[in-house]
């Protein structure tokens, strides 16, 4: 009989970062994390940006050492099934039973399919096991197509074209980061982007994925020994909603402390709907450092301390010799003002007279 007590499914930054600050309080409960990816608990962010460039890139979230000496059990390789709210147990495919007094949700999201003939020859880039096999299929690629122009598509693009492969990025945007940051920065990360040695087009569907590249929806074949799908990820809310959580426009609800609507079941990370103090309003965040955040609110929370996610919404992107850092809530915007700089340029976004985002890029390589 397995013995009840914290329990979190997902070893992304927001499942490791609850088990790790709640252990970090009660010694003599059992923490376990239930995983579905085999690799030991990894960050995702280098992943494009220093991994696939073929640069030295510090993956690990910590040790399989710290794991055993912290007494947290990561089961990896499982896929839960269902979690059953009475009797306080999650239920794996296999059909074990893990009872919980706490429980947390971090299942983060799964990449978009891309939904078109041909579109499972197009390789993802949401896990390690992904990042490997491209950078494997980079080494013997002459031309490569990114179809997205995310955050992303645009570190992948410039990292394989910082291999020596011909690469171009398709979007139906006509510029890349256009719907999260405007068509002013659009501009200059297409720069960004050609300044590297990619091609951009913008203003165009992928229609088809064939072995030898992508067809567009006006005909035009581009040519692409390896095919990169960059489409987006949606949060994956199937356990939260089954166990009848209150969902929200596509996302688990949870307050300022990542409490969700049933007792002793907490949400932290893409999957949320997260009350922040500082917004002062309920707010979507998919990146790194937000889901630590909620995650250790979530892992103090369950362990009887008061604690709130009172902390600035903020992300950091790698294109080519340039970095983008942006602080804010990634909501609507009446009007963005840019300032030009030597080293690169600053942008700041306002709604309603206020300010809800900033965006800084800089150069590593300013003169």
């Amino acid at each position: 009989m397995v013995a009840p007590g914290f329990l979190a499914i997902g070893s992304g930054p927001a499942g490791v970062s609850a088990a790790e600050t709640f252990r970090s309080r009660h010694r003599h409960i059992p923490v376990r994390i239930l995983s579905a990816d085999p690799a030991l608990p990894y960050a995702k962010p280098p992943l494009s940006k220093e991994y696939l460039c073929g640069r030295q890139a510090n993956l690990d979230l910590h040790s399989a050492g710290w794991f055993d000496r912290n007494d947290v059990d990561l089961i990896r390789g499982v896929t839960v099934e269902r979690i059953d709210v009475d009797a306080q147990e999650v239920i794996t495919a296999g059909g074990v039973h893990y009872p919980y007094w706490h429980l947390v949700i971090a299942s983060g999201s799964a990449a978009v399919p891309l939904r078109v003939p041909g579109g499972d020859l197009a390789q993802p880039l949401r896990s390690f096991g992904d990042a490997v096999a491209l950078k494997m299929a980079a080494r013997h690629a002459r031309t490569a197509v990114v179809i997205g122009a995310g955050l992303i598509g645009c570190e992948a693009a410039a990292c394989l074209a910082g291999l020596g492969v011909a690469t171009t990025v398709v979007a139906p945007e006509t510029v890349p980061l256009q719907r999260r940051f405007g068509v002013d920065v659009g501009e200059r990360v297409a720069k960004m982007l050609s300044d590297t040695g990619v091609r951009f087009i913008g203003g165009s569907a992928a229609a088809a994925v064939e072995s030898t590249g992508v067809v567009l929806a006006s005909g035009e074949t581009v040519d692409g020994d390896v095919v990169v799908a960059a489409t987006g990820v949606r949060p994956d809310i199937r356990l939260a909603a089954d166990a009848g959580l209150t969902i929200r426009d596509g996302r688990v609800v949870v307050d300022e402390h990542m409490r969700t609507s049933i007792r002793n079941i907490y949400a932290a990370g893409d999957i949320t709907l997260a009350r922040n103090i500082v917004a002062g309003r309920s707010v979507v965040s998919e990146h790194w450092r937000d889901a630590a955040q909620q995650g250790l609110v979530a892992g103090l929370t369950a362990a009887g301390y008061r604690s709130s996610w009172d902390k600035v919404s903020g992300f950091s992107c790698a294109i080519g010799r340039f970095a983008l850092r942006y602080r804010g809530w990634g909501a609507p915007y009446d009007s963005c003002s840019l300032t030009e700089r030597r080293d690169g340029f600053s942008a700041t976004y306002e709604a309603a007279g206020s300010v809800v985002g900033t965006l800084d890029a800089t150069t590593s390589l300013a003169s």
